[in-house]
């Protein structure tokens, strides 16, 4: 899953936006070693009680569910069929996970094989009998009548209506928010958003809908019979067996899923859809299900699905094991998107039109979800404190495509941004990757659980070599299919395939919580022909351990380079490498692999030859980073002109953006240079970026390129255009802000609202209203910061207005970012009587757990 309920690349933009805001509790760290705690004797504490694998006292081995809809009540009359057995011990009754449910009986079913098949009003014929249970709203605990075993094989049916909106909250392992399935726009009352149904099951979500065992390590086989209006389509799990109309204007459809998987990944999505649909050459289906204005967009959204299967398919070593692949775009998800077994559910951003994709497409979560199909649905993690073996996979699989779609340095680009997320997440949150200890299972869904993980998985094949690597995946993956697997597994597979022990390697980087920190300390002594590299790890290594880290050294003496293998595993160590003069440079960790901080200090000549020479992008990276503000060097000053033209975009991006507010020597030259880039880059973010600097220079000169750019073919390059263009207020600036407002793309509106916010004119009041409620989340929260700005410029019969919109948005979106950035801008208005209240009530009252961490860095208001 790509988690709405954690930052873990939810969406790009969204992280950037939210990163700043993110905080954890600052508790104890779990640390599960013992010699640790010997070590460190009372310092260290578990957070939250141990989290074993749930035992299994039955299996559930089939289900079939018949499901209606009440609309008007957002209820879901039903009844579920479940194929179960005693595990081991033999077994009197079945306790079920079932929330918030009307239970109105349950029954003892005969045995059966031909259940899938029968239509709904034939399942009644085959009732043996009622049985007593006891139902807490919680768990539902059926009496069996007598003890059965292992050899046993039942059938109960289970007649219920289930009322998400119900779903008990405020014990211990309740979810705050989850309720398994949501209606959208139930009644239709809200002017362009369809009506929808969809359900989300991680983490216990599923039981919120269906009776179950809702634990990772059950595996079952399904039948859904859903009943809707005619008109709508329906998704679920597996392959759509027939429909039949049943009545006049509904119809039912059976869609079945004829290989195991765990409760969590069950689904269910109604609405009005176009889809489209590719066909694999193994005849796989694949198909993409998106708000019919979309339907002409779904192959550039989704398009490159097929080449991922067959790209992960080969490099994971297992073809695609499921029986088709299907994704769907759905309003107010409550995720970023989840992987559930053949029908991936993504939250609406993911659709644009065409245009849009010029600026980025959603490969990296379209890859992250399929990748789930091997890590996560097809071998499923335990429990949940080993979350790691699904979500680090999925994270690591997007920088596999993007390494192979698009090249080394844009996927090591990508790996520095997941680097970044994690180290911000670990200055207030270190923990284990694999938790054994944890109050709420929602916390594993961190950036230690997806960021971290990838980075790790990608220093472990490093380590052992790609062909090792795979090999182990595909041993790992087959050895558990249709299975569970925990840390110990995966480490088994690993060291089975390389003859290695690996056991360091996973203690110090999945037990133990933290990173390393090492700071370099260069010398050359010349007489002894050496260069140094006093080492010392940084890192509490109480709360978390001295590293083992196999790395190598380049080391660049006369424009010729060396590479040497060491080895970094003590405290303080001096490593040692010929150098018949003074280096070039010398580049610790020279594969650019560790997952960590590097402290090296170097020379800012060192760091010009480091990006001349080194092949590496973060190499290339730190080096042209270093070089910010040296403009007044004339030999820094012409490699950052050169590196506005470096075949990769991110270098020519970052030079280009060193030359903001620029006066020195050779102004002309550089500001034609930075032109040209707006008008020729193939990158859309240079072009954008060389708007932005341009703006910087105090002239009006470049004001004919920024005109220019209202015609680019990308949106973003648009937008950026709009505003700087718009903040010299031309003549024709009234023109170009209609010409634009009603543009299809939410980041120009929101670049003309900027411009009308200024004016702070009161007829634009009710525009600024229309356009918020069209907007996606993701730029909803960016538009409602202009919004704001337009609020403090006006008057305060206009801001009065504006309390109750806000108050709502605060109060009922269903994006608790877009909650929070109307409580922002509610925070501009606290001149006027009652809005400071109105934002105690709402902060007290909001139950988003990431919401309320976000709301108590406010202090008291």
């Amino acid at each position: 899953m790509i988690p709405g309920r954690s930052i873990s690349r939810f969406l790009y933009l969204l992280a950037s936006i939210l990163l700043a805001f993110q905080t954890y509790s600052v508790a104890a760290r779990p640390i599960l070693a013992d010699t640790l705690y010997r070590r460190n004797p009372g310092t260290v504490t578990p957070q939250g009680p141990y989290r074993p694998e749930k035992t299994k006292k039955s299996e559930i081995l089939y289900t079939r569910l018949d499901v209606q809809f009440d609309w008007v009540k957002q209820q879901v009359p039903a009844s579920a069929l479940l194929m179960f057995k005693p595990h081991f011990y033999p077994q009197n009754t079945l306790e079920l996970d079932a929330k918030g449910f009307d239970i109105k009986a349950v029954s003892l079913m005969e045995a059966d094989s031909t259940y899938g098949d029968l239509a709904p009003g034939e399942l009644s014929a085959k009732v043996k009998g009622k049985l007593e249970y006891s139902y807490d709203k919680r768990k539902l605990v059926i009496r069996l009548g007598k003890t059965y075993t292992r050899k046993d094989t039942l059938f109960i049916k289970i007649d219920y209506t289930a009322r998400p909106n119900d779903v008990p909250r405020g014990k211990t392992d309740d979810s705050a928010t989850d309720k398994g399935l949501y209606f959208i726009n139930a009644d239709g009352m809200e002017e362009g958003k369809p009506r929808q149904i969809w359900t989300q099951g991680e983490t216990e979500g599923s039981s919120c809908w269906f009776p179950t065992i809702d634990a990772t390590n059950q595996k079952f086989t399904q039948d859904i019979y859903i009943t809707v209006d005619s008109s709508l389509t329906t998704l679920s799990n597996g392959i759509l067996v027939s429909q039949e109309n049943v009545k006049k204007g509904q119809r039912t459809d059976h869609w079945k899923q004829s290989l195991p998987h765990a409760p969590y990944l069950t689904m269910m999505a109604v609405g009005e859809f176009a889809v489209e649909k590719d066909l694999m050459p193994n005849g796989l289906e694949v198909s993409y299900y998106v708000e019919p204005k979309y339907g002409k967009d779904a192959q550039a959204i989704f398009g490159r699905t097929p080449e991922m299967i067959g790209f992960f398919s080969n490099i994971f070593g297992v073809a695609y094991p499921w029986e088709k692949y299907a994704q769907i775009a759905v309003r107010d998800f409550v995720a970023g998107a989840m992987e559930n077994t053949t029908a991936t559910v993504h939250e609406e951003g993911v659709q644009n039109d065409t245009r849009s994709l010029v600026d980025g497409n959603s490969d990296a979560v379209i890859a992250h979800e399929l990748a789930h199909h091997w890590f996560g649905d097809y071998v499923t993690c335990e429990e949940w404190g080993q979350l790691p073996l699904n979500e680090s996979f999925a994270n690591y699989a997007e920088y596999l495509w993007s390494e192979y779609n698009n090249g080394r340095y844009e996927a090591d680009w990508g790996n520095l941004q997941e680097m970044k997320t994690y180290l911000a997440e670990a200055e207030t949150k270190q923990v284990p990757m694999i938790r054994y200890f944890y109050k709420d299972r929602e916390n594993m869904f961190d950036s230690h659980s997806y960021a971290k993980g990838g980075r790790i998985l990608h220093m472990l094949r490093n380590y052992v070599g790609d062909e090792a690597y795979f090999a182990s995946l595909k041993d790992y993956l087959k050895s558990h299919a249709f299975g569970t697997a925990e840390i110990d597994d995966l480490r088994m597979a690993f060291e089975k395939v390389s003859g290695q022990d690996l056991n360091w390697f996973f203690d110090q980087w999945f037990h133990r919580p933290g990173h390393p920190v090492i700071n370099i300390r260069q010398e050359y002594a010349a007489a002894q022909g050496k260069v140094l590299l006093k080492i010392r790890q940084a890192q509490d290594t109480l709360a978390t351990t001295v590293y083992r880290l196999p790395v190598k050294v380049d080391v660049w003496v006369g424009g010729k380079k060396n590479q040497y293998e060491v080895l970094v595993d003590k405290v303080s160590q001096t490593l040692e490498f010929p150098a018949a003069k003074k280096p070039d440079v010398v580049i610790f960790d020279a594969e650019a692999q560790l997952l960590g901080v590097v402290e090296h200090e170097k020379p800012r000549n060192e760091m010009q030859f480091q990006y001349l020479h080194a092949d590496r992008f973060l190499h290339k990276y730190e080096a042209l980073a270093s070089l910010e503000g040296g403009m007044a060097d004339t030999t820094v000053r012409n490699i950052l002109v050169k590196a506005m033209t470096d075949p990769f975009w991110k270098f020519r991006q970052m030079a280009v953006s060193n030359f903001a507010e620029y006066e020195g020597a050779n102004f002309a030259e550089i500001e034609k240079v930075i032109q040209e880039r707006v008008r020729k880059d193939p990158h859309p973010q240079v072009r954008s970026e060389a708007i932005i600097t341009l703006a910087t220079f105090g002239d009006n000169n470049s004001d004919p390129v920024f005109r220019e750019a209202l015609s680019d073919s990308s949106y973003q390059v648009v937008s950026v255009a709009i505003e700087k263009y718009l903040m010299n207020q031309p003549s024709d600036a009234n023109e170009i802000a209609a010409e634009f407002e009603d543009s299809p793309n939410d980041a120009i509106v929101t670049s003309v609202a900027n411009y009308y916010a200024g004016l702070a004119q009161p007829e634009r009041f009710d525009w600024f209203l229309q356009k918020m409620k069209q907007m996606k989340p993701t730029e909803k929260y960016n538009f409602l910061q202009v919004f704001g700005k337009y609020l403090i410029k006006s008057k305060q019969d206009i801001q009065r207005k504006s309390i109750p919109v806000l108050e709502n948005l605060a109060r009922e979106n269903p994006s608790y970012f877009v909650r929070f950035g109307a409580f922002q801008a509610l925070g501009l208005l606290t001149d006027i009587q009652g809005v400071t209240a109105l934002r105690k009530d709402i902060r007290a009252k909001e139950t988003e757990p990431k919401l309320k961490e976000m709301y108590s860095q406010f202090g008291d208001l």
